[in-house]
């Protein structure tokens, strides 16, 4: 098969009304390793911002039940991109989205923020290693898809292009970037997940560690306190996988059927089979301690219902 077959439908689908199927490509056929890579990275980057960091650490989830919280959001996310914004099952992904979301007191420039990370990591990460980088069609379709989980999450303000969420997360990291012991321990906990991962399991952790290391950025890597890895190990382990890159540009062909989250081999909660509507924690209350005055933007927001109509 042509190796930019993929493109080329991406190319002839619309980015502002077809957005969610050029998505569904690129994320379960053109690049489904890179965007899971990608996404897991946004993720993490998250926990340097300490709002974030601590909440997640005195949850107690994202320490003791590390492996499970990794799944739940694949599955979640996987469930939207799978079946459709909203579709019946994707609906019922972000109900269960929005009632842990709405247990906790996170403000919305947070949430905005991890938006961005969202929009903006996987378009970075591809540049950088992907066999190929998103064209300007798909980047406006990726940036089209997550306004619209957005608003279904009840995000309020919602940036309208690519480079305006750019400029806010860049911003948001200068901002806010900081250390905290606890953001730290939910960084360690996620970075011990990953030596478990197929097939990095079969290399020393320590190994495994400084590759991770080597993909962050300084201002990342200060936020919590992790030694910053040589000229040398950035320029090895940044190298393979461009390597890695080139190797599927020109050796192997597109997928001619989608990879969703549920079958990686990672995600390894659910063996017997899962509900969309069981995944994730039930707080009745929030059950963190918070330090710090209130204000109209922090203020909870209650989860909006779910969306109606197809």
């Amino acid at each position: 098969m042509n190796r930019f077959s993929l493109r080329d439908r991406t190319d002839r689908l619309d980015a502002q009304t077809q957005h969610e199927e050029i998505v569904r490509i690129l994320a379960t056929q053109e690049f489904p390793w890179d965007i899971n890579q990608a996404l897991s990275f946004a993720l993490f980057r998250t926990y340097a911002v300490p709002s974030i960091g601590v909440l997640l650490h005195e949850t107690g989830e994202f320490a003791a039940r590390t492996q499970k919280r990794y799944d739940d959001t694949v599955l979640i996310l996987d469930t939207i991109l799978e079946h459709g914004i909203t579709s019946q099952p994707g609906r019922a992904a972000f109900r269960r989205m929005n009632q842990m979301h709405g247990a906790y007191d996170i403000s919305n420039d947070d949430m905005r923020y991890v938006l961005a990370t969202f929009v903006v990591t996987p378009v970075r990460w591809l540049a950088q290693y992907g066999w190929r980088a998103l064209t300007p069609h798909e980047v406006e379709a990726w940036t089209n898809y997550y306004r619209d989980v957005g608003r279904h999450m009840g995000i309020r303000d919602i940036l309208e292009t690519y480079e305006a969420f750019t400029t806010f997360m860049d911003d948001y990291e200068a901002r806010h970037f900081a250390y905290d012991e606890r953001a730290r321990a939910v960084a360690d906990a996620t970075l011990e997940l990953l030596t478990t991962f197929t097939p990095t399991n079969r290399a020393p952790k320590r190994l495994v560690r400084l590759f991770a290391r080597t993909l962050m950025e300084d201002p990342l890597l200060d936020a919590f306190r992790y030694e910053r890895p040589s000229s040398l190990s950035r320029t090895v382990f940044r190298s393979a996988l461009k390597l890695r890159g080139q190797f599927v540009r020109y050796f192997l062909s597109p997928r001619d059927a989608p990879l969703y989250g549920r079958n990686l081999p990672n995600v390894r909660s659910y063996p017997q089979g899962y509900d969309v509507e069981k995944l994730g924690t039930f707080p009745k209350t929030c059950p963190v301690h918070h330090h710090r005055a209130s204000t109209s933007e922090d203020a909870p927001r209650p989860a909006p219902p779910p969306p109606t109509g197809t």
